[in-house]
């Protein structure tokens, strides 16, 4: 049966104008910021698709909440609304807030990784990724072979290789694996899901080698969603059941509550160890604020402990996912490459099968992002060699697996005809494809460089 037109779950009380800077506009922009996206004004935007981090829309119940927020600094009562929410879900007692989910990061493992250590995830994000390697540790790239072929069709891409998590246990030692990390919804991967299947697999193990086993969590939702719709056995169930049985499987979880949480800022560190948790507790005290408020307001806890229910409204959920889908079906059936199935929060551009004639080492995604913006004033993200290539001493560079756009949608913010729109810039810009070239970098970062970089057209 086909899709009925979808119908956004809500009704619009506010409204924010949106920009319209012309094709001359763009360009200067373009040359002002070095060809790097994120260097640009929000007003210089017209769809802005960068991150659905942080950039969602909030309901009236959050913002309501937000007007009872104790600003106390110690012992404020809306940490414990908030953290009775985190532990009512997780089942995790011991929460610690931070101001977002790289903070949870940066903690975690400046605590238990160390030089010699390996860290095994599905795929690392790009904070995650940086977090490790900045401690001196590994940071191993597990998926399944299905999640390195963008358009190979498989319900869970996101899952973690369990052979190749048993290889590396034998490889490098239990005791050099400090913990094991699993991604949901896997991000760097296309937004792909991880079944359950898969996280009681990487469960059982985690036990049988007394490794503790964290999850960043930043879109558990979407891949309790995911779960219901595509793994046998789970139709029945709700998104809170689902989600309950995967927090059951893990020791830990850094949270970003600028996805899942549906918050403009926030997240939290929460885990069962209270050793460890103490350990973490104590750099938050240092970097981040005192363990009742971390880095928060007490309005910005009020407003993550009601998205945390609001997030699994099935009526949400179905919104969230099938309006993704919409933009991913409408790309395809225009014959442009996207990783397929559609991630939950995100499109992934294939650039690689785009630009074909763009070697790696000139950024195809980057040309294409760049591409994108100048054409129609879509801001989307390079997620490829920019992003986690391996720069060489001799000047030489190990490229991505893959070269990906990601055009990440915001929760609970564009319309349909906004999509529409987009779907209309990417098929423009589609057409054109053989005509893009590729760039150079002149100037990059020794961490995170793809936030910094500045580069220019080969």
């Amino acid at each position: 049966m086909p899709y009925r037109t979808i119908i956004e779950p809500f009704r619009i009380h506010s409204v924010q104008e949106i920009a319209f800077p012309s094709e001359p506009e763009r360009v200067a922009a373009l040359e002002r910021v070095g060809y790097n996206l994120f260097g640009l004004h929000a007003d210089e935007v017209i769809i802005d698709l960068l991150t659905d981090s942080g950039t969602g829309s909030m309901s009236a119940d959050q913002w309501a909440a937000m007007m009872v927020g104790d600003e106390s600094y110690a012992g404020s009562r809306s940490f414990y609304r908030f953290a009775d929410a985190v532990t009512g879900l997780t089942g995790l007692p011991e929460v610690i807030p931070v101001h977002q989910g790289r903070a949870a990061e940066w903690i975690l493992f400046s605590v238990v990784a160390g030089p010699g250590s390996v860290v095994p995830n599905n795929t690392h994000f790009d904070t995650t990724r940086a977090n490790v390697e900045y401690q001196g540790a590994e940071a191993r790239d597990l998926v399944i072979a299905e999640g390195r072929d963008p358009a190979f069709d498989h319900p869970f891409k996101g899952n973690m290789d369990l052979d190749a998590l048993e290889r590396t246990i034998a490889e490098v030692g239990a005791h050099n694996i400090p913990v094991v990390m699993v991604t949901v919804t896997n991000n760097s991967g296309g937004g792909q899901p991880v079944s359950l299947e898969n996280l009681r697999g990487i469960r059982d193990i985690c036990d049988r080698h007394a490794i503790p086993f964290f999850m960043d969590a930043a879109r558990f939702a979407e891949n309790s969603w995911f779960i219901k719709l595509r793994e046998p056995g789970q139709s029945e169930r709700t998104p809170r059941q689902i989600a309950e049985e995967m927090f059951s499987l893990v020791d830990g979880v850094t949270f970003s509550a600028k996805k899942d949480g549906i918050a403009n800022i926030g997240g939290f560190l929460a885990m069962r160890d209270p050793e460890v948790a103490a350990k973490c507790r104590n750099l938050l005290i240092l970097t981040e604020g005192f363990p009742t408020y971390g880095g928060l307001a007490g309005r910005d806890l009020e407003a993550i402990a009601v998205g945390l229910a609001e997030v699994l409204d099935e009526g949400y959920l179905r919104y969230r996912i099938r309006s993704t889908e919409y933009l991913g079906e409408k790309c395809r059936d225009g014959g442009v490459p996207i990783v397929w199935p559609p991630g939950g929060h995100a499109i992934y551009i294939d650039a690689k099968a785009l630009l074909p004639h763009v070697p790696a080492s000139q950024y195809p995604a980057q040309s294409l992002a760049i591409e994108l913006y100048r054409d129609g004033g879509v801001r989307g993200v390079e997620i490829g060699s920019v992003m986690f290539g391996v720069p060489h001493d001799d000047g030489t560079e190990t490229p991505a697996a893959m070269e990906l756009v990601r055009l990440a949608v915001p929760r609970r913010t564009y319309t349909q005809s906004h999509i529409d729109y987009v779907a209309e810039v990417v098929l423009s810009v589609a057409e054109r494809a053989p005509s893009l070239g590729g760039y150079r970098m002149t100037e990059q970062a020794p961490w995170l460089r793809h936030f910094t970089a500045r580069f220019a057209p080969v």
